[in-house]
């Protein structure tokens, strides 16, 4: 079963249960803005305790696989650098209670050769999921819960939004896959990293149904991202980092009609019955190497470009964004256009 793809677009405010004698009962969830700190707290404790494979990545031994693997410092390991003193960290919002922000740490063992994904794309990757269960003592610490061997895509905005977060400080391969005659896939020169999750950033009190992670588990993802691509979540010919219209780089606050669709997931943005793709027009230009670059109106938009190493040409696209009325509101985002 796939734990990492969380189909839920905003939070919700959830509840746990127990038993009682005359049945169940509904326990509140813990405030978010009391818990933050608690989750900071307990990924802390592991970053001063821990460490990774450092060694094996600064003089990578024959065969080996670029993973991250973490232990303890303690006996042998008492020497080793902990995570705290190797990881950065950044400041992410909740996505529930506003003004709320989290210090998620991450870890760049290799920053890959190519190009950061945005948070919106699409990117192909491996990784492992572990959560830190602080909740019962006498369990594992840690726990393996979810995990991809071979490469997998993922739509970005379908995951949890520590793991979408993480992901985005890393880089891809520069390089198309290599794929061997046994139609397996190979990549060079790509990130590998991790991060830290609180569980506000996780699952919180949500987690998958049939998945062992239990409630405010904070989690830790490590992976090997390869590639990413444009992500066009609705397909509605727009790719969904220009529907971000107000810039913070969160996918889900953007709703022009109200209708509870973020933009990104909403075939009609505007809510006026005409499809978002048939008020723009899409544009492609093919020019090889060597020819010069083409141009087109300050009206139209680049949007995605892509290099054909085989043709040696490169497919630029681009959108216009039409405004029939004239009104200085493009159509898409115009209900009355």
């Amino acid at each position: 079963m796939n734990h990492l793809v969380s189909l839920a677009l905003i939070g919700l405010t959830l509840v746990s249960c127990k038993k009682e004698d005359d049945g169940f009962t509904f326990v509140p969830a813990r405030d978010r803005a009391e818990e933050a700190p608690v989750s900071t707290q307990i990924i802390e404790d592991y970053l001063n305790t821990h460490f990774y494979n450092y060694e094996e990545f600064q003089n990578p031994p024959a065969n080996f696989d670029f993973k991250i693997r973490f232990d303890t410092i303690a006996g042998e390991f008492a020497d080793k650098i902990p995570l705290i003193d190797q990881v950065n960290f950044k400041m992410v919002p909740d996505r529930v209670t506003e003004g709320l922000e989290y210090k998620l740490y991450y870890l760049q063992a290799l920053e890959g050769g190519g190009e950061h994904p945005l948070f919106p794309d699409v990117a192909t990757l491996s990784y492992e999921g572990t959560f830190l269960n602080t909740e019962f003592t006498a369990s594992e610490y840690t726990k393996l819960f979810d995990s991809a061997i071979t490469p997998v895509s993922f739509q970005l905005t379908s995951v949890v939004n520590g793991f979408q977060d993480g992901v985005i400080t890393a880089k891809t391969s520069p390089l198309p896959a290599i794929e061997a005659p046994d139609g397996s896939l190979s990549f060079e020169d790509y990130g590998v990293g991790a991060v830290f999750i609180p569980s506000g950033l996780g699952y919180y009190v949500s987690p998958p149904n049939g998945s062992v992670i239990p409630f405010y588990a904070q989690l830790i993802f490590t992976f090997q991202l390869y590639a990413s691509r444009v992500g066009d979540q609705d397909e509605d010919g727009i790719p969904s980092i220009y529907e971000d219209l107000n810039m913070n780089q969160l996918e889900e606050d953007d709703d022009t009609d109200g209708d509870g669709l973020p933009n990104f997931f909403d075939s009609d943005d505007d809510g006026d019955g005409r499809p978002t793709s048939e008020e723009i027009i899409a544009r492609t230009y093919v020019f090889l190497d060597g020819e010069p670059e083409p141009t087109w109106p300050v009206t139209e938009t680049e949007v995605k470009r892509l290099y054909d190493a085989l043709t040696m040409s490169t497919t630029i696209y681009t959108i216009e964004y039409t405004d029939e009325d004239n009104d200085g509101t493009p159509d898409y985002l115009d209900a009355d256009s």
